[in-house]
């Protein structure tokens, strides 16, 4: 009960001071623009930080070192999927798509591919953003499940007052100050998830070492004593099964080429190359640190407790910090569990909101000659009523509809849109028609996979990204181009 106090007033006090960041930061946007891409304005390193906060949520604080301590050396697989996905894409994507933003003058990552290909401008960005708006109104609700699940399991507080809060901490300074203040204070939440995961293993590693009266006293030990389904890399599993487990694991490399909007809006919002090149520095040896730490987090768990020690593989992470460190120290590391959990959260939250904005309320409103003020305010009712929708859901709908939407996001927007986005910066001959015909494609083969149970067989994190890009390729040769009406 001591612990949980002391975690508690130290929880409340790091939100306390990260909403305070947001409104601080919020009272600097002046313009529309401010308020959907920071001005295009960010430095890299801020950039950076934010994307990988939010790129990682809570899954590099729970469930990847609940996936190690659940499953061995197998995680490893999804781990090096996840990092070769994402240095490929600062090194390969960002600068490109911050130039390409400039170029373009645009605020969304929807507005950039429908002006790339403007002769289907408006059918594109009609399309892409209600696809997106409302697959992510059940991802922003789920962060909300993720963030009661948190408050219930430390604090007993009821999970859907635990869903509340979650909101209550979010919501006035996304609405007010919209992407710049997420993003600053996404920055701020980085910097404790990797205290946390670089922090964890080196302390860990030391105390493991001197205590004889737990599992194991290292990490090797550990996983040989668990026995062969946590030595081998692939679960004990041969042969085909064995390709199933590793394909898997590798598969989280495809949802990183540029097809999460919510990371893309990172890149395209840095200031300048120079700082998209320090941005991309510092992108790839922070996530390198964290899925180090986060796995080895993991492993340290079997070392503390055994394989069967713990109920729920996903605490994996507060119970080792509670076990290496002071309480004190410990709530200031847990707590970066649920500020991953905000940075994906208010990150969704101003992308859906921004996305309906600039491309279908606006347009439906014709609002020519329109202050900017005008635009900002509309700007900021739609984030108020998206955030009352994705509370709505997630209060409404079972928890495994939430889940299992969150895993349609995962293989349908991340690999439908990476095919989007590779083929609009690398494909010339790539057009508008094609794009609409890729992402619905997409996004019904991802249902139709996952619900007909094909999921067991081959990821549709594989089969999203192979079909879209089939699809792809077939409508740009077989529909003719649409060209571009001229305006007299």
């Amino acid at each position: 009960m001591e612990n949980n106090t002391q975690i508690l007033f130290v929880m409340i006090g790091y939100l306390l001071l990260l909403i305070l960041w947001g409104l601080y930061q919020g009272r600097k946007v002046k313009t529309n623009s401010d308020y959907a891409i920071a001005g295009r304005n960010l430095p890299g390193w801020i950039a950076a930080l934010s994307e990988r906060a939010t790129g990682e949520s809570s899954w590099a604080l729970l469930g990847l070192p609940g996936l190690a301590y659940a499953s061995g050396l197998t995680g490893m697989w999804t781990a090096l999927g996840c990092v070769v996905g994402i240095i490929v894409c600062w090194l390969a994507i960002a600068l490109k798509l911050r130039d390409e933003a400039e170029k373009y003058d645009v605020n969304t990552f929807v507005g950039y591919i429908a002006k790339k290909h403007s002769a289907s401008e408006r059918s594109i960005r009609t399309v892409a953003s209600l696809t997106i708006v409302f697959f992510f109104f059940f991802y922003i609700g789920a962060q909300f499940l993720g963030g009661g699940k948190i408050l219930h399991a430390m604090f007993h507080i009821n999970p859907r007052l635990g869903m509340l809060i979650t909101a209550i901490i979010i919501i006035p300074y996304t609405i007010y100050g919209g992407f710049r203040s997420v993003v600053y204070t996404d920055a701020v939440q980085a910097i404790v998830m990797i205290t946390a995961l670089v922090a964890g293993p080196i302390f860990g590693i030391i105390a493991v070492s001197s205590n004889p009266d737990i599992f194991a006293q290292s990490i090797p030990m550990a996983i040989s004593k668990a026995g062969i389904n946590y030595s081998s890399m692939t679960g004990a599993a041969s042969g085909f099964a064995a390709g199933i487990v590793i394909m898997g694991g590798l598969s989280w490399f495809f949802g990183y080429l540029g097809g999460q909007p919510q990371l893309s809006m990172r890149f395209m919002a840095i200031k300048n190359p120079r700082q998209a090149k320090q941005g991309c520095a510092v992108g790839i040896i922070w996530t390198i640190l964290a899925y180090m730490g986060a796995l080895s987090i993991g492993w340290l768990g079997i070392c503390f407790f055994g394989p069967t020690g713990l109920e729920d593989q996903e605490y994996v992470m507060p119970a080792v910090m509670l076990k290496i460190f002071p309480p004190a120290i410990a709530a200031v590391l847990i707590t970066g569990a649920i500020a991953a959990m905000i940075s994906t959260a208010d990150s969704l939250l101003i992308l859906s909101s921004t996305e309906l904005s600039e491309n279908i309320i606006k347009p439906a409103l014709k609002s020519r000659g329109k202050t900017d003020i005008k635009g900002l305010l509309h700007s900021r009712i739609a984030t108020a009523i998206l955030a009352a929708i994705a509370l709505a859901a997630a209060y409404l709908s079972p928890t495994h509809l939430i889940y299992t939407l969150v895993g349609y996001v995962w293989a349908g927007i991340g690999g439908t849109f990476s095919i989007v986005i590779l083929f609009t910066l690398f494909w010339k001959r790539f057009h508008g028609r094609a794009v609409i015909v890729t992402i619905i494609a997409g996004m019904l083969f991802t249902i139709i996979w996952i619900s007909t149970g094909m999921e067991k067989m081959i990821t549709s994190r594989v089969m999203t990204f192979v079909v879209a890009g089939a699809v792809a390729v077939i409508t740009t040769y077989a529909l003719p181009k649409k060209e571009p009406t001229v305006r007299s």
